[in-house]
């Protein structure tokens, strides 16, 4: 008997709608049967590409005699943790304060009233049966003793954020970003890349700052870290080395191998980052990365309409990396001798298998030649072995359309495309913001999360939250910069307006992560810290400081300027989870170039100018424009205006004149 999630459209509740549990999709319907009848609530969250979510759904949802304990004791909601993360923010949150650690499967036990007491990650069959039976007795038999802790950690989750609230103005110095780099580089592993530690995860925002503090400051650690780390996971298991992109995160500290599941919010900003690695160095790999990934999105990751999927599964036939992973003998079936030989030495492969727990190998390159080997030759084999791989049983696709996560590949595109002038990225990314204006924006600025297409179960749901607005409205700006076409600036400024009227908190100046809309939760949270994908609440003091130079609009200055200050001393304990905000408080130290590009030829020379790696700038112009910057800068000659801190030098015709002011005025 199928379930109540038989009706969503949610991938991962669909998994679950054939389970014996009883579940319910997060709502009014599970919540009021929860208070009416004096019932524990069970939430459960994963996401569609999560593999121990798969194992406990195995193990002990699909068990009759477990859905039988769940079923008679608790209210039993499924959440997908995609497509409400305020939910997930809460509880796992919860999760980690009880046990000094979180991630998915989350399973939280709550009170009738929402308030969580007890929970954890993966429970084993056995495990689970018994903790749920001792918590049911435990409600049972000592209610005031259980509402007591459930108070102690609700107050406990609404007063985590600590931020600086000083009212007083700070004078940031180069002194400050040195104090915050030197200990976060402390943690650099030099050799293999990212961080001395495993697993590893590409944490792409951590060496975008990198990179570009190197550019302000010379600092050669900084850059040495990070193309070290771009090389290492680009001729990593990490990387699909056959269709393009990247999985999630290597379980070893070698990129090796990884957790296999391929998430767009990896790819999307692992596409930004290779991108302008390209600027900085003209480094072949970067060029193949960026190229391979965008391939890899437009063939197996874009829907019809032109939004973007949200993840491919880890597993396929039941067993994780089946996909990707390849035994010599197998290869042998369809390579000649020659080219077997050739591609066994090119990723390592060997008889036995380099993934020696799974007696088959996961394709990985180190940085030395391998027997002189042509890379044009490798490249043939690789589409065999491609072809060949395309008759295998596919994982299984999260066909979610998130409004962050294609504002984070809209993003990659408009960065991709600056970097290599490729006609073919600005026309996927005209296409998918154009999706996003057509079924996701509304013409007050309100964002919805979630599009499903209409073949499967779809229509619009659940509103967005502050990372929805936050990375389309980055990319929309991003998006103007590529065009010079003013109306992707002035649908940035709609959606910052709109999050300034519904986000704002008066309380603190910063932005809560769910809308004065939205229904109530046991608390209302900002997105702070900077993980495997930035806080909304940096992108969005980004957004601001960039918005207010374009519009030289006083107010969003100040309020980012608001925005870092209280997350200053955060910044300066803990870089590597405030490497955003970091990227801001480089901005207001080093300050920005605003160059202007006006006239016949704006289009070639802005073309020009992005063949440089110059990451303090914003770009204006065109042909015709309204901007404030612009108003004095229209002739029938093509001109180029680097302007710092208001202050506009004398125009010059050339970038390579233009080049030399920035350098003069860094």
């Amino acid at each position: 008997m199928a379930n109540r999630l038989r009706m969503e459209t949610s991938p991962y509740l669909l998994q679950h709608a054939e389970n014996p549990v009883d579940w319910y999709p997060w709502g009014d319907e599970a919540l009021q049967k929860a208070r009416l009848e004096n019932k524990l609530i069970l939430v459960s969250i994963g996401y569609s590409a999560c593999h121990w979510c798969h194992v406990m759904e195995h193990e002990s949802f699909e068990d009759e005699e477990v859905a039988a304990i769940m079923n008679e004791h608790f209210v039993c909601i499924k959440v997908d943790r995609e497509e409400r993360p305020d939910i997930d923010q809460i509880y796992i949150l919860a999760v980690q304060l009880m046990t000094g650690q979180g991630g998915w499967p989350l399973n939280c036990i709550c009170l009738p009233d929402q308030r969580p007491v007890y929970g954890g990650t993966y429970f084993r069959k056995n495990d689970w049966k018994n903790l749920l039976l001792q918590l049911a007795d435990f409600w049972e038999n000592k209610p005031e003793e259980a509402i007591g802790y459930a108070e102690r950690l609700t107050q406990g989750i609404r007063q985590t954020e600590k931020l600086n609230l000083s009212e007083e103005e700070l004078e940031y110095s180069v002194k400050d970003l040195e104090d915050i780099v030197r200990p976060w580089a402390k943690i650099f592993d030099l050799e293999e890349g990212g961080y001395r530690r495993a697993p590893k995860f590409p944490l792409p925002n951590n060496w975008a700052f990198m990179l570009r503090y190197s550019h302000f400051s010379g600092d050669e650690t900084a850059k040495q870290a990070s193309i070290q780390t771009l090389r290492k996971m680009a001729y990593g298991g990490i990387y699909d080395h056959i269709g393009g992109g990247f999985a999630r995160y290597s379980v070893d500290g070698y990129w090796h191998v990884p957790h296999f599941e391929k998430m767009l919010y990896d790819n999307a900003q692992l596409v930004s980052l290779y991108s302008e690695a390209w600027q900085d160095q003209k480094d072949e790999t970067w060029r193949r990365v960026v190229y391979e990934t965008i391939g890899w999105v437009q063939r197996e990751m874009m829907s019809g309409e032109g939004g973007f999927y949200s993840a491919l599964d880890a597993d396929s036939e039941g067993v994780e990396g089946k996909f990707y992973t390849f035994t010599k003998k197998e290869l042998s079936s369809f390579l000649s001798e020659e080219e077997l030989t050739a591609f066994c030495a090119w990723f390592q492969i060997t008889d036995s298998g380099n993934w020696p727990e799974e007696h088959t190998n996961v394709l990985i390159r180190t940085s030395e030649a391998h027997y002189n080997i042509a890379a044009d030759e490798i490249d043939a084999i690789r589409q065999k072995v491609f072809t060949y791989r395309e008759g295998r049983v596919r994982p299984g696709l999260d066909n979610k359309i998130l409004a962050s996560w294609n504002g984070m590949m809209l993003k990659g595109l408009t960065d991709a495309y600056r970097a290599f002038n490729e006609p073919g990225f600005l026309e996927l990314a005209l296409k998918n913001a154009g999706f996003i204006q057509s079924h996701l924006l509304s013409s007050s600025g309100e964002l919805k999360r979630v599009f499903k297409p209409l073949n499967s179960q779809g229509g619009l749901s659940e509103s967005a939250f502050l990372d929805d607005y936050a990375f389309v409205c980055e990319a929309f700006i991003g998006l103007y910069e590529v065009t010079f076409d003013e109306k992707w600036l002035h649908e940035a400024r709609k959606i910052t307006d709109y999050v300034l009227q519904h986000f704002y908190d008066a309380g603190t100046g910063m932005l809560y992560f769910t809308s004065d809309n939205s229904k109530e939760l046991i608390a209302r949270k900002h997105e702070i810290s900077d993980n495997v994908i930035p806080a909304s609440n940096s992108v969005m003091a980004l957004n601001l400081f960039r918005l207010g130079h374009y519009f030289q609009e006083e107010g969003y200055l100040e309020q980012s300027r608001v925005m870092l200050r209280n997350v200053f001393s955060e910044i300066k304990n803990y870089g590597s989870g405030y490497s955003n905000w970091a990227i801001l408080l480089m901005y207001e130290i080093y300050g920005i170039f605003e160059i202007a590009i006006t006239g016949p030829e704006a289009e070639q020379k802005r073309q020009e100018l992005e063949k440089y790696f110059i990451p303090g700038k914003i770009i204006l112009g065109g042909k015709q424009g309204s901007l404030p910057l612009l108003q004095d800068k229209w002739t029938d000659e093509t001109k180029i205006y680097v302007c710092k801190n208001r202050t506009c030098r004398l125009p010059v015709r050339e970038v390579a004149d233009a080049l030399k002011q920035i350098i003069d005025n860094q």
